[in-house]
């Protein structure tokens, strides 16, 4: 039968989670109850205790509880919990995990649920939910669910909310375990096409299009991941895990955004990952044409006299300057130079992006010429193969060239 763990602290929220509890067994799944608090006594009995959790991150609750920092008392509980998880689903006892709770029981639950493998179903209900969820989430595949009120009380409000919340890791649960037993886990077996990463905008897709159809053609299975700062956590998350054969990183808009301040920054790891696993990688400097904002009111005055352009509702561009082009050459070039394994620059010679393609407002040759310079100076002496190509950046031709390329250095 699929079992469902619940995280949670249960001297606080020991009502919810024996709620939670009945109604999954309702659902038909079994429950193991995981219990993360140390402030008072559990007000359900848990299968797992508080001092087995503390334990297994090499300190114990009495201790915990001596030293009243609750700060530090979280961060144990987390490392424990995180710890209890990963053995459960290795000895096949955990199907999905499921969590409610606030501020401190969403850290505890969601350190847990990262240290999972992509794809084992994982619900946190959480009153942290309707905000910025990155550090609870990083970059792994948990699914928030806003709780609407704190979680205090079974009522009007909270009781929807749990009944949701415990259906639906009763159903994820049912179907990862069918998926277990036909051998058909959405881990990555041995046996499937080769996976390949590829990094994405609007403003590179029909470049990054032609690329990934002519790579499912030579026999890959590409993963596409949106160039918008979660997109790129998740490809470095997984790269650094060594789950692909290679990465196609057409799209660095998110370096730009990390280094000139925009909005949608993948942080300073960005392009890094795969260097470092020693990955076959083919890189262009896509979208380094621009740096990302929020919607128009919110571009910085700094910023509006470069041509701000609408890209969606939530998200305007401007154009970078030939200074940024060449700070951002030289970032990428330091992070391509540190890659231990073979790695190519292509650099379009007639645009970056579809704003940047021919006729298109961000078509400035010599700003992108700057760009290429940096990179240029910066490769100088490196291993790195730096191909100029006379298309733009979102031109099939171009794309499947790519594709080709990184082909070329997996197959040797």
């Amino acid at each position: 039968m699929p079992i469902v763990v619940l995280v949670g602290t249960l001297d606080t929220k020991g009502e919810e989670y024996s709620w939670v509890r009945d109604r999954l067994r309702e659902r038909g799944v079994e429950t193991l109850l995981v219990d993360t608090g140390i402030v008072g006594p559990p007000r359900v009995r848990p299968d797992v205790p508080r001092d087995v959790v503390a334990r297994a991150a090499g300190s114990e609750v009495e201790q915990l509880v001596r030293d009243g920092d609750r700060g530090a008392a979280v961060t144990v509980m987390a490392r424990g919990a995180a710890r209890v998880v990963t053995e459960l689903h290795a000895s096949g006892r955990l199907h999905a995990v499921l969590a409610v709770g606030g501020s401190g029981g969403t850290s505890i639950a969601s350190q847990a649920m990262r240290e999972l493998p992509l794809g084992v179903p994982k619900l946190m209900v959480s009153s942290m939910a309707a905000g910025d969820v990155s550090p609870y989430v990083g970059s792994t595949d948990i699914a928030m669910l806003y709780s609407i009120v704190d979680i205090a009380g079974v009522n009007r409000v909270s009781r929807p909310v749990l009944a949701n919340a415990a259906d639906a890791a009763a159903g994820m649960a049912q179907g990862y375990a069918a998926a277990r037993r036909a051998e058909r886990s959405v881990e990555f077996a041995a046996g499937e096409r080769p996976l390949v990463a590829a990094s994405m905008a609007g403003v590179t897709t029909p470049g990054v299009d032609a690329a990934r159809a002519r790579l499912t053609e030579l026999g890959y299975e590409v993963l596409v991941f949106h160039a918008v700062g979660s997109g790129g956590r998740s490809l470095e998350e997984l790269a650094g895990r060594g789950l692909f054969a290679g990465v196609l990183d057409l799209t660095l808009c998110e370096i730009a955004d990390e280094a000139l301040g925009g909005v949608l920054s993948a942080g300073p790891d960005r392009l890094r990952s795969a260097g470092r696993m020693g990955l076959p990688q083919v890189v262009a400097p896509g979208a380094l044409d621009m740096i990302k904002f929020g919607p128009m009111d919110t571009v910085p005055e700094a910023f509006r006299g470069r041509g701000p352009r609408v890209h969606n509702p939530s998200i305007s561009v401007v154009r970078t300057t030939a200074e940024e082009c060449v700070r951002l050459g030289h970032s990428v070039a330091a992070k391509l130079r540190a890659a231990t394994g073979p790695t190519t620059l292509l650099l379009p010679q007639r645009g970056l992006s579809t704003l940047g393609a021919p006729g298109g407002p961000y078509h400035e040759l010599a700003l992108d010429q700057a760009l290429f310079a940096a990179l240029r100076e910066g490769l100088r002496g490196s291993s790195v193969e730096v191909v100029e190509v006379d298309t733009h950046l979102n031109d099939p031709l171009f794309g499947r060239g790519a594709a080709e390329r990184l082909h070329a250095a997996i197959v040797g």
